[in-house]
């Protein structure tokens, strides 16, 4: 026998044997946990396997790192991506425009099912950050970045104005969460998945509010402006998700409600600094802008 040939086989299986295997050992594991206990036989075979799985995975991970730098390399979609910032900001908006109007829609018609200015503040927000996504999608579906200025401008500080009166929503919604003691109470996995997704999309943010500051676009500032908003809404959403799920009765309501309280009004502040800084400095530019077209002339 070819022991080598049977090494190799056994730890370099075929792409779509691990694959496979992926989705079998998870079952057969959460099984064992959750129902079995750890000295059932089947135990035992669902973690050798996967102990297997993921033994296989890791002699996998160079070949997988070559494979994915090539790909992003040649491939023709991937590299558009990766080289066109208007095409990914474009996309971005797309998405964010969709999501944001169905799950305005929706707060609002909770707002009228159960009449209480609770849904109808989410709703009234989420709909102002589909209005200011509208506006941008339609500039960046026709202009390449920084070719309009006067234009993208404009709608760079139209954005900061919004952003103002979106405050009165948020006011509102901070309102309702310490005065009337107003929480999100959902499941502890729940939670979880939504702490995930927050800090992600905050840490993303971040990252793209620098990024993008390199193609003197004020649309693009705009759209990373927005999205820097938005993830600290998540965030304090989150704040009082986990302070209702994970509550075990050491903290008392006044304490939850001064967290609450600091963290609202600390994202608020910095919402109303954003958006008059992007009025001041839209106001500004074309100011500048017009001058050097009068001197010109």
């Amino acid at each position: 026998m070819n022991w080598k040939k049977i090494g190799k086989a056994l730890l370099y299986p075929h792409i779509a044997i691990m694959i496979a295997l992926v989705p079998i050992a998870t079952a057969f594991l959460v099984l064992s946990m959750v129902f079995l206990g750890t000295e059932s036989w089947v135990s035992i075979i669902s973690y050798v396997l996967s102990a297997y799985t993921l033994t296989t995975w890791c002699f996998k991970i160079p070949y997988l790192i070559k494979f994915f730098k090539t790909f992003k390399e040649e491939n023709k979609l991937v590299v558009r991506w990766r080289s066109d910032a208007r095409l990914r900001v474009s996309v971005m908006l797309y998405g964010s425009l969709a999501w944001n109007s169905l799950y305005g829609i929706f707060q609002l018609f909770l707002g009228f099912y159960h009449n209480t200015f609770w849904f109808y503040s989410f709703g009234v927000y989420y709909i102002c950050l589909a209005v200011m996504r509208f506006f941008l999608l339609l500039h960046t579906r026709k202009h390449a970045p920084g070719v309009k200025m006067q234009s993208e401008l404009q709608k760079y500080r139209a954005c900061g104005w919004i952003l103002l009166l979106m405050n009165l929503s948020l006011a509102l919604i901070v309102f309702f969460m310490i005065y009337w003691n107003r929480t999100f109470n959902h499941h502890m996995i729940t939670t979880i998945a939504m702490a995930a997704y927050t800090f992600s999309a905050f840490t993303v943010a971040i990252v793209n509010v620098v990024k993008y500051r390199k193609y003197n676009s004020p649309v693009f500032s705009s759209t990373k402006a927005i999205s820097l908003a938005a993830a600290f809404v998540s965030m304090l959403t989150l704040e009082s998700t986990m302070l209702t799920t994970f509550s075990d009765g050491t903290m008392t309501v006044g304490t939850q409600k001064l967290m609450l309280g600091l963290t609202g009004g600390v994202i608020i502040l910095f919402i109303v600094a954003t958006a008059i800084y992007m009025i001041v400095h839209g106001t500004k530019k074309l100011n500048t802008l017009k001058s050097e077209v009068n001197n010109g002339k």
